[in-house]
């Protein structure tokens, strides 16, 4: 293998589909924008995709390709996500890795998240090249999102228009096989595949591992702050399409209207549907998260929590955990949940969970400002106990590992606590790079951190073992490695009496 040079320098490659030039830059070779399924386009809007066509001569991969369509959102602003050019031409894929050798290197396929309906492989956070410099092979990839990637329109039209409501999820899988097929010219292993996803993007982890499409596609599993309490059933699937075709102005007896309307009325109407979700009243009844994988009988035979109990994922080694927080990133800067009362608090939670089950929840959230309290309630009921439910699942099959991710981020003066996505600009080791920096964190004590995780996760993905001194997950101490809290440690069963009072709720209130 070359010396690692700062010089960036061309390198071509010839993969199956055809001649490819990338660029290569202290030590490792890149690859962006390798198409993974044809263009879901035209007709093939709201189709399973197909299988790429061939090309010929070189084609271009030093630069990003379009990103799915989608809504802006402010989330980007502040995480220094940058979102590129959008396009219903999305399905691309990128490649970090070390050489284009005969080197079976691990493979790490990433999933972004986004609620399923923002997001991009391309973004810089997920840049593949800190990881990829331990001698592993990343891939970033790009699914269809929102209405275009997660809309039930066949049963919401009497079978007029296709989409099942998982056309994502098949981008996901399209985006597996080609690893499978492809992944060796680029010096890695198509038999040491370790998926990998936060938020949306750690669903998603959970629904492959639900689903038997996905099965001897890949190896291994991280699940970061996203779990398998997830997926619509047929019903509420269908009424969610309704809702976006009234948005649209179209009668399910006019659908074949879809085709070819343009994607920007598609996104205004997914954008009207996802304001009446959030508004705290939900007139429509749609839920918090409308767009999300169906179980749609193809891809999802049953919500990936109840496949995954079932032995769906036998044999697959699993990494999950959440940041301890969660929750402050949506509300940190939201004055009305800040200003809280005490009686705000209660008459909520009561309002949501019913008057006996709530008031057992507030028993045990008893520390804090009204604020604290319902950032800690809904961090553990939409994130941290579905990912014990996993953990749970799981490790009747396979070695399972916990984590919770402590560090605190200082923008704005810490109100954003351990929140949501912190972990990911140091799983990547980017944390320090242009404005991501006053979101995560800078400094010597970030490094470290960064450099542990980046360790754990690369390690796990060659091993099955995040780290030697990390131990398997199990029901009687449920050993949870804390990262973020001064040295990496071990802590045995986190809150137990919060996650004691979750057992006694009723699991369709997990979850999104």
């Amino acid at each position: 293998m070359d010396q690692p040079t700062d010089r960036e320098t061309p390198v071509l490659i010839e993969t199956a589909l055809g001649r490819l030039a990338g660029t290569r830059k202290g030590g490792i070779s890149r690859f962006k924008a390798i198409p993974f399924a044809k263009p879901p386009v035209g007709p093939l809007r709201w189709r399973f995709p197909k299988a790429p066509e061939p090309w010929s001569g070189v084609r271009d991969a030093m630069k990003f390709g379009f990103v799915a369509p989608q809504a802006p959102s402010q989330l980007e602003t502040l995480m220094g996500l940058a979102i590129g050019e959008q396009s219903e031409d999305c399905l691309y894929l990128n490649v970090w890795t070390p050489g284009c050798d005969n080197t079976k290197r691990p493979v790490m396929v990433w999933l972004h998240g986004g609620a399923f309906v923002i997001g991009a492989g391309s973004q810089g956070v997920y840049n593949g090249k800190h990881l990829a410099s331990r001698d592993v092979v990343v891939v970033t990839i790009n699914y269809r999102l929102g209405a275009l990637g997660f809309l039930n329109l066949h049963d919401a039209t009497g079978g007029r228009a296709p989409g099942t409501g998982s056309e994502g999820l098949a981008d996901q899988i399209a985006a597996l096989k080609w690893v499978r097929e492809n992944i060796a010219v680029f010096g890695g292993d198509p038999q040491n595949v370790t998926l990998f996803g936060e938020s949306a993007g750690g669903m998603s982890v959970a629904c492959l591992m639900g689903s038997a499409q996905a099965r001897g596609l890949y190896h291994k599993a991280i699940s970061q702050s996203g779990a398998g309490h997830i997926g619509n059933a047929r019903e509420r699937a269908a009424r969610i399409a309704r809702a976006t075709l009234d948005a649209m102005g179209i009668a399910p007896e006019n659908a074949e209207q879809l085709i070819d309307a343009p994607y920007g009325a598609i996104i205004a109407a997914q954008i009207g549907v996802l304001a009446n979700a959030r508004d705290g009243e939900d007139t429509l009844q749609l839920g918090r998260m409308p767009y999300q994988p169906c179980v749609d009988g193809e891809i999802l035979m049953e919500r990936p929590i109840d496949a995954v109990r079932n032995g769906m994922a036998q044999g697959v080694p699993i990494l999950t955990g959440t940041t301890r927080e969660e929750w402050k990133l949506f509300t940190a800067a939201a004055p009305q949940i800040r200003m809280m009362t005490r009686g705000g608090l209660e008459k909520r939670i009561v309002r949501a969970f019913g008057e006996d089950e709530g008031r057992k929840i507030l028993s045990v959230y008893g520390d804090g400002s009204a604020f604290d309290r319902w950032n800690a309630i809904n961090t553990d009921r939409i994130f941290t106990v579905p990912a014990i439910r996993l953990l749970e699942a799981q490790s009747a099959y396979a070695p399972s590992f916990a984590y919770r991710f402590d560090w605190t981020s200082k923008l704005m003066g810490g109100i954003f606590g351990s929140c949501h996505a912190l972990e990911l600009g140091f799983m990547f080791g980017t944390h320090n790079e242009g404005l991501a920096g006053r979101f995560f964190g800078t400094g010597p004590e970030a490094d470290m951190l960064a450099a542990t995780m980046m360790d754990c996760w690369t390690d796990f993905a060659k091993t099955g073992t995040p780290a030697p001194t990390w131990p398997t997950y199990g029901m009687a101490q449920r050993q949870t490695m804390i990262l973020g809290d001064g040295a990496a440690h071990i802590m045995n069963a986190p809150n137990e009496m919060r996650r004691q009072v979750w057992d006694t709720i009723a699991e369709r209130k997990l979850g999104t």
